[in-house]
């Protein structure tokens, strides 16, 4: 859309707005402006063509409208005999009347029929919706199929050139027979389009009918281990490096307490006490008061029962030099110049850390009794 001095407008659709704020379908929230349940800055509107932007106040029914929803992804497993659609003419069970309670609203990935099963995207975002439903976007969709009647590799050679089916050209397929099970065969079919039906509809050009069709991978997302109707949400790390989509609740799921990088926080040796290092560090052995490890830990920090003044047992001193205090300490003890315990001197000062204690002289072997000779008499 662009505005009167043919420039681009700003912002987006205020049904789209609605929707990515997870109230309704673009649809359903074009049906609610008609209704005049919508006001933008104060204003009851009744069209759809306006565009906002996060300048403008929006309620709804009301009510404030929340800030859009940062993009989600979910891998389910669509069991047989549900319809994937909002809603259904017949009365039929849908894909999103069974998802659980608490998931927020979204939409499918492209579809699969009443009778085909196997792994359904869902998205809480309508433009990664139709970002991934792109042919451009290349990715292979792979099936499992069972369909019954003979095939060889020659019967199936069509389908590998590209086939046309009542006027409409299919791409070519990758297409394996893998066995064959009574009067049934099993292949695994991949490609790149989603026509309506296009399995279905190609294989009964070569004379197989399908009586179970099975989606195991949608570009990089596999079905995995997923049990018929069962869900489960992508990770942000996933999203990041197969889409470069920063999603803030993956990232929120994907942190953990504390920021260790080796796992859980609260780990380490120094009993119910100890805890990843305040200041970033995030090593083994990072520790606050009561940890132990091999990395820098916060000044005082010492094994579980080790004495607080003096030398301790991982050679760091209390009194005078921390590993944590003086900038820069690194090392396995953490130490800088004069923190070794077996550098200390005599005295409990300091000694310095590169030189090292001198050996002591080794004991001369013991000789031979010296005699007086007798004096002679004048």
């Amino acid at each position: 859309m662009s505005t009167a001095d043919g420039k681009p407008a700003e912002g987006e659709r205020i049904a789209r707005r609605i929707a990515r704020a997870g109230v309704a379908s673009r649809r359903v929230a074009e049906a609610m402006i008609a209704e005049g349940r919508v006001t933008v800055n104060g204003l009851v509107i009744d069209s759809p063509a306006l565009n906002v932007t996060a300048r403008d106040k929006i309620t709804v029914d009301g009510q404030p409208l929340a800030a859009p929803e940062p993009p989600r992804l979910w891998r389910y497993y669509k069991p047989i005999g549900l319809v994937t659609s909002e809603r259904d003419e017949k009365g039929r069970d849908t894909v999103f009347s069974r998802l659980p309670d608490d998931m927020p609203r979204v939409v499918s990935v492209g579809r699969l029929d009443l009778n085909s099963e196997g792994l359904l995207l869902l998205t809480n975002d309508g433009a990664l919706k139709r970002r991934l439903e792109l042919p451009t976007t290349g990715w292979l969709r792979k099936y499992r199929v069972r369909a019954r009647g003979e095939a060889d590799d020659a019967m199936l050679e069509p389908l590998r050139r590209g086939i046309v089916v009542d006027g409409e050209r299919f791409q070519p397929m990758t297409v394996t027979l893998d066995r064959t099970q009574g009067s049934n065969v099993w292949l695994t079919m991949s490609l790149r389009e989603g026509r309506n039906r296009e399995v279905r509809r190609a294989l009964d050009m070569v004379g197989l009918e399908v009586n179970r069709l099975i989606r195991v991978s949608y570009g990089p997302f596999q079905l995995g281990e997923l049990e018929p109707g069962e869900v489960d949400e992508v990770r942000s790390k996933v999203l990041r490096e197969q889409l470069g989509i920063a999603s803030e609740s993956g990232r929120a799921k994907d942190a953990r307490p504390g920021g260790s990088a080796t796992g859980r926080a609260g780990s380490g040796k120094g009993g119910a006490g100890a805890r990843v290092a305040k200041s970033g560090a995030t090593g083994t052995g990072a520790a606050h008061a009561g940890g132990t490890g091999t990395g820098p830990a916060k000044a005082g920090a010492a094994k579980a029962g080790a004495p607080r003044a003096g030398a301790v047992k991982a050679g760091i001193k209390r009194a005078g030099a921390a590993s944590g205090a003086a900038p820069g300490a690194t090392g396995q003890h953490g130490a800088r110049a004069g923190q070794s315990y077996r550098s200390q001197g005599a005295a409990g000062k300091p000694a310095d850390s590169t030189s090292r204690p001198k050996p002591s002289p080794k004991p001369q072997r013991p000789g031979k009794p010296l005699t007086p000779k007798p004096r002679q008499p004048k």
